[in-house]
Order: structure tokens, then C-alpha cells, then sequence
């Protein structure tokens, strides 16, 4: 299959994942968060605020910079659970590997729709309001319809533009952060083995055969 043509289908198999997922528990609304900083003459652009979080995994620490300023209703959202300490015990749990080579995908992790730990779905923050894009270790939320996301998230290995919102409407997905550490830690990741039998669909045969923990979620210090 073409780059392309694989590129144009990430989208929809994303979108089967996240209705395989299960329903959201309503709770608090995110809140988004205020901060930047401001220009200094002669500094160049400005640079966004971010907050930087920890994943330590059973096969290493992942470290995240959470785009604050420029995704601030998925930033905080995801923030509420690391705050709240619910994707402690979690688990990455999914590896799609994308086109003939499998050289780029994306590892999928979160609550996968438990009930006792999902908060409330928030909106929707498309590539074209943020800024950002789906680009190698960019950090994004899995979803079914747009305003549906609640917990559960994905890291991108290579770059999947056809994740960002498109100009034919399709509001794509919702980069929140990106990685700054770890990413041989995502890699690890992305080669666990697989089932042959477990998922649903599309899902087939992209479910670790064991889950990696998600030991703890925590603001880095």
C-alpha cells in the first residue's frame, strides 16, 4: 500500500479504537490554563508555555511537554488526571504500525473507557485552531466523534499530518504536547509483540500481547 493511501486511513482506524474504548463517566469540566511568555526584544518568537509530565513505565520514563497555552482545554484535561492520579496503574496497550516498512505508527495508552476513572468528555481542539500537528512524538487524544475524548491518548512515531484537521472539514485529532524524552522509551514500546487474537476490527491484531504499565503520571519536578 502507498505512504498516501496508508496515510488517509490512519484517521478512520484511530476513530474504530476510540469507539472500541467504552463511554465516559461525567464529571468537571476542564478549565483551561493561562501562562506564555512574553517577547523580549530581540529574542525571536515568543515560546509557548508548556508543563512538562512524567510517564514512568515499566520499561522506562516517558517525559511530555503539555502545550498550555496554545491546546489549554486538553493540556488541563490531561493534567486533571495526572493531578488526580488516575492513569496511575494504566497501560499502553495498542501498536499500530503504519505501511510496509511499520517504521512509523503511533502506541496507543489511557483507561480504555473504565468507568471508575474517565471524567467528563471536553472539546475539541483542532490542529488548525492550535498550531500543531501530528509529527514524530507529538502527543494527541484518541476519540470517536469530535467531543468525545476523555482519557485515553496516543504518541506518533513519523510524521501522520493526516491526523491534523483537513481543509474538506474533518477536524482530525487533538495534539496536546509532544515528547521531549523518552522517545527510545516509545520505540520500545511500539515493538512489544502483539496478539493475533485479541481487538475488534481493525483493532486485530494491533493489541499488546502484554500491556506496558503506566506505573505513575507526574508533574515533573
Amino acid at each position: 500500500m502507498k505512504r498516501g493511501r496508508v496515510l488517509a486511513r490512519i484517521g478512520w482506524l484511530v476513530a474504530c479504537a476510540s469507539l472500541w474504548l467504552g463511554a465516559a463517566v461525567a464529571q468537571d469540566s476542564a478549565q483551561p490554563l493561562a501562562g506564555g511568555s512574553a517577547p523580549q526584544p530581540g529574542a525571536g518568537p515568543p515560546v509557548s508555555a508548556t508543563v512538562k509530565v512524567v510517564l514512568r513505565t515499566s520499561l522506562g520514563d516517558i517525559v511530555l511537554a503539555l502545550e498550555t497555552e496554545r491546546a489549554p482545554v486538553t493540556a488541563a484535561n490531561f493534567l486533571r488526571y495526572v493531578d488526580h492520579k488516575r492513569l496511575d496503574g494504566s497501560e499502553f496497550y495498542r501498536a499500530m504500525a503504519v505501511g510496509e516498512d511499520g517504521q512509523y505508527g503511533l502506541i496507543q495508552g489511557g483507561l480504555r473507557g473504565n468507568p471508575k476513572r474517565v471524567l467528563k468528555p471536553i472539546a475539541h481542539e483542532p490542529t488548525t485552531v492550535t498550531g500543531l500537528s501530528h509529527v514524530d512524538g507529538a502527543i494527541s487524544m484518541a476519540r470517536a466523534d469530535p467531543g468525545t475524548a476523555t482519557a485515553d491518548f496516543f504518541v506518533v512515531i513519523g510524521d501522520l499530518v493526516a491526523l491534523d484537521a483537513q481543509s474538506n472539514g474533518d477536524l482530525g485529532y487533538a495534539v496536546f504536547g509532544h515528547v521531549v524524552n523518552g522517545m527510545d522509551v516509545v520505540h520500545v514500546i511500539f515493538g512489544q509483540p502483539r496478539s493475533s487474537t485479541a481487538g475488534v476490527g481493525v483493532m486485530k491484531g494491533q493489541m499488546l500481547a502484554m500491556p506496558v504499565k503506566i506505573l505513575t503520571a507526574r508533574r515533573a519536578q
